[in-house]
C-alpha cells in the first residue's frame, strides 16, 4: 500500500509538472463545473415549478427515468466535451507542442457528435446498472457494482482515443479496451491510485475545515464561522478541480504510452508502467 501511494503521489506531481507548464488547462474542469451547475438549475427550476419533483416522490417512475436519463446525457455531454477539450490540449503538450484554450475547445467542437453519441451510450449503460440495482438485493447490487466499474476500465482511454484517432462513439469504446488489455491487463490501479492520493487531500482539508469551524464557534464569532465555512468549500472545490485537470492530463500520458511507447512531459516510462497491475 505505502508503495503505491508513493508512486500515486508520483504520478500527481508529473502530471503537476505538465499543469505548471498550460495553466490555462485548469480552464476547462472550471466550465464543467459551471456548465453542471446551470444545468442542475435548469432541470431543477422548470420540475419545482411544474410539480414533477412531486409526481417522481409519488411513485411516477417513468417521468423519474425519462428525467433521469435526459439529464445523464446532457450531464455526460457537457463532462465529455470538456474532458476531451483537456485532452486534446494535454496531448498536444505532451507531443511537444504548446496548447491554448482555443486549441482544445477546437478539438471538443470537431468531435462534438462523438461526444453526443458516447454519452447517450454512458447514460444508457448508466440508467441500467441504476434500474437493476434498485431491483436486487445486497449481493446484486455488489454485482452491479463489479459491472460498473469494468465499464469504467473499458473506457479508461475512450477520451484520448476520441481527440486522436476520431472514431465513432462505440470504436472508441473497443479500442480503449484493446489498448488495455494489450498493455496491462484489466487491473487499473493507476487512476485509483491518484484518486487515493486526492481523496487524503480532500480528508486532510475538510478536518481542517471542521477544526476552523469548530474554533468559530467557540470563540462565538459569526464573521469567522462564514468565513471559516466559505474557505473550506472553496478549498474542496479547488481541490477536485486540479484533481480533474490531473487525471485528464495522466489519462493522456497513458493513452500516449499505450500507442506509441513514449508518455511525453514529465512522465517517465516506469511511472506509468507501475501504474497499472498486470493480469
Amino acid at each position: 500500500m505505502g508503495g503505491r501511494i508513493g508512486n500515486s503521489w508520483s504520478l500527481i506531481k508529473a502530471s503537476a509538472a505538465v499543469l505548471r507548464k498550460d495553466r490555462e488547462l485548469m480552464v476547462f474542469p472550471v466550465v464543467s463545473m459551471i456548465a453542471s451547475i446551470a444545468l442542475m438549475v435548469a432541470f431543477a427550476l422548470p420540475m419545482f415549478i411544474t410539480g414533477a419533483f412531486e409526481a417522481i416522490g409519488d411513485g411516477n417512475k417513468t417521468l423519474g427515468y425519462i428525467v433521469g436519463f435526459l439529464f445523464y446525457v446532457c450531464q455526460y455531454t457537457i463532462v465529455f466535451f470538456c474532458n476531451t477539450a483537456l485532452v486534446g490540449a494535454a496531448m498536444i503538450r505532451l507531443r511537444g507542442g504548446d496548447p491554448n484554450v482555443g486549441d482544445g475547445f477546437r478539438i471538443a467542437r470537431e468531435r462534438a457528435g462523438t461526444i453526443l453519441g458516447y454519452a447517450i451510450i454512458a447514460a444508457t449503460v448508466g440508467m441500467v446498472l441504476n434500474m437493476i440495482s434498485e431491483r436486487v438485493g445486497f449481493l446484486g447490487k455488489i454485482v452491479v457494482s463489479l459491472i460498473g466499474f469494468a465499464w469504467n476500465v473499458a473506457t479508461f482511454l475512450v477520451v484520448p482515443v476520441l481527440v486522436v484517432e476520431n472514431v465513432g462513439p462505440t470504436d472508441a469504446i473497443k479500442r480503449s479496451g484493446q489498448l488495455l488489455k494489450q498493455t496491462w491487463g484489466e487491473q487499473v490501479v493507476g487512476n485509483a491510485g491518484m484518486g487515493l492520493a486526492f481523496g487524503l487531500v480532500m480528508f486532510a482539508v475538510i478536518m481542517l475545515g471542521i477544526a476552523l469551524v469548530v474554533g468559530s464557534l467557540a470563540i462565538g464569532s459569526l464573521v469567522l464561522l462564514f468565513g471559516a465555512i466559505a474557505a473550506s468549500v472553496l478549498a474542496m472545490v479547488a481541490v477536485g478541480l486540479v484533481a480533474s485537470a490531473l487525471s485528464g492530463i495522466y489519462t493522456a500520458a497513458v493513452y500516449n504510452y499505450a500507442t506509441t511507447g513514449q508518455t511525453g512531459g514529465e512522465f517517465s516510462l516506469d511511472q506509468v508502467q507501475k501504474a497499472f497491475l498486470p493480469k
